[in-house]
């Protein structure tokens, strides 16, 4: 389209928010400018300035103004206010669209279920979430998952299978769901950017989010040396000390991917033992050994300190040996101190993304995770609410491995063609009884 604004989008290798950003603009039929900054300090430099120095990726322009990373454009996204400034006119009739079955998300849980129930001619509307593609999109090297003996990349497996969804009937649409209406049926569901579909099942696939801590200087220096995303922002603080906050799997593949960049990273947990598999742990030991990470265990972050303007410059941590430091402050045997670092990553954990179920009846645990029934035989990720299903992250907080994740996914979409069958049938027998007794 000849009218549009100009979009600028400035990327790197191995970076799969830029991924997302890129994506997002394709749905839209959105033509853009791409900047790979990978290995060109001009361009890196020239985007810092444009970016009034942040140093991630991607950051976005739209007629030279500044959107963002991939937060602000998807919250832009979230509110319709992208479509505002791309100037795309939504159109309304007022009418919802009707749907027989709506995915919320599209992480390996949700695009399994979509595959699965494509091929139930079920014909799913798959909703892709703030978190297009999910965490997986994160993940550079996804050596575990059944097939692949070499490997395969997040990005590219979520993508096969997007492609894999689509060929036998899904389709994809982009936007965050703000709320899914249960007292009558079918469900009224609603996007935030204004769009309306009514749907005969739902299954919530929607995943989790990265947690931050809340400590200060989060707020103020998050894409200004502080980042959810090693392998998005890691190379922009070569020959830095990185720090990595963190105990699980997530943590221990972070240090180990900054290990490319840092001069050395620091992986901070509150506690003596890891949560992590052993796998990571034995990769994160040689490393150790080889002397480009080091452990700081029984230890916390409590502030981070820097500028927009020169990035993160410290940070403050506590320590004690009987772990949980920061519910030890008034022990005496508790030490604060100072740390150099030029680079922060978060990789503590998820919160699962339910909100829009809100008042449906839907139970969920204290942390947010669904409640699905479990157990053995059909039905197991039935939700309180008949036609509402539950996969992938958004109720499994123990085992969150892709190959979970999918069995999960496939379970629900088998559920929820059992539960639209079954609604079939009494739709049909209610209407035979209807004519019987106009006879």
């Amino acid at each position: 389209m000849s009218d549009q604004p100009r979009v600028d989008i400035y990327t790197k290798e191995e970076c799969p928010y830029c991924e997302k950003a890129k994506d997002l603009f394709d749905a839209k039929g959105i033509e853009y400018e791409e900047y790979n900054v990978t290995g060109d300090e001009e361009r890196f430099e020239e985007m810092v300035e444009r970016a009034d120095g942040r140093k991630t990726a991607p950051e976005v322009f739209v007629d030279d103004e500044l959107i963002g990373g991939w937060d602000e454009t998807s919250a832009l996204e979230e509110t319709g206010e992208l479509d505002e400034r791309l100037g795309i006119e939504t159109e309304d009739d007022g009418e919802a669209e009707h749907r027989t079955l709506l995915v919320a998300g599209t992480g390996i849980a949700g695009l399994t279920a979509a595959i699965y129930a494509a091929r139930s001619n079920n014909e799913p509307l798959v909703i892709e979430g703030d978190e297009p593609g999910g965490q997986l999109t994160l993940t550079t090297d996804v050596a575990n998952y059944p097939g692949f003996p070499e490997g395969i990349g997040g990005p590219e497996l979520v993508n096969n299978m997007k492609e894999q969804a689509t060929q036998f009937g899904a389709e994809l649409r982009n936007g965050i769901i703000d709320d899914v209406d249960a007292s009558s049926r079918p469900f009224r569901v609603e996007l935030t950017n204004g769009d309306v579909y009514t749907a005969d099942a739902v299954i919530a696939a929607s995943g989790a989010s990265a947690r931050t801590l809340g400590v200060p200087g989060e707020e103020e220096l998050m894409g200004y040396g502080l980042s959810t995303c090693a392998t998005c922002d890691g190379a922009f603080f070569r020959d830095e000390d990185m720090l990595v906050v963190g105990g699980g799997d997530a943590a221990m593949e972070e240090a180990s991917f900054l290990t490319k960049f840092a001069d050395t990273v620091y992986l901070v947990h509150r506690r003596e033992e890891f949560r992590a598999e052993d796998y990571w742990i034995d990769r994160v030991q040689e490393q150790i050994e080889a002397g480009d990470i080091e452990i700081m265990r029984n230890t916390e972050l409590t502030e981070i300190h820097g500028s927009q303007e020169e990035g993160v410059d410290h940070v403050t941590l506590v320590t004690n040996d009987a772990g949980h430091p920061t519910d030890r402050l008034d022990d005496p045997e508790t030490e604060e101190f100072a740390f150099d670092v030029g680079a922060v990553f978060f990789a503590i954990g998820h919160t699962p993304n339910t909100e829009y179920l809100e008042g449906t009846g839907v139970e969920t645990d204290e942390e947010g995770y669904l409640e699905t029934r479990g157990g053995e035989g059909g039905g197991q990720t039935e939700t309180d609410v008949p036609g509402i299903f539950g996969a992938g992250d958004v109720v499994d907080y123990h085992y969150q491995q892709a190959v979970t994740a999918a069995g999960m996914g496939s379970k629900a979409a088998i559920d929820a063609d059992e539960y639209l069958e079954d609604l079939e049938r009494a739709e049909a027998s209610a209407g035979g009884e209807a004519v019987a007794a106009d006879d």
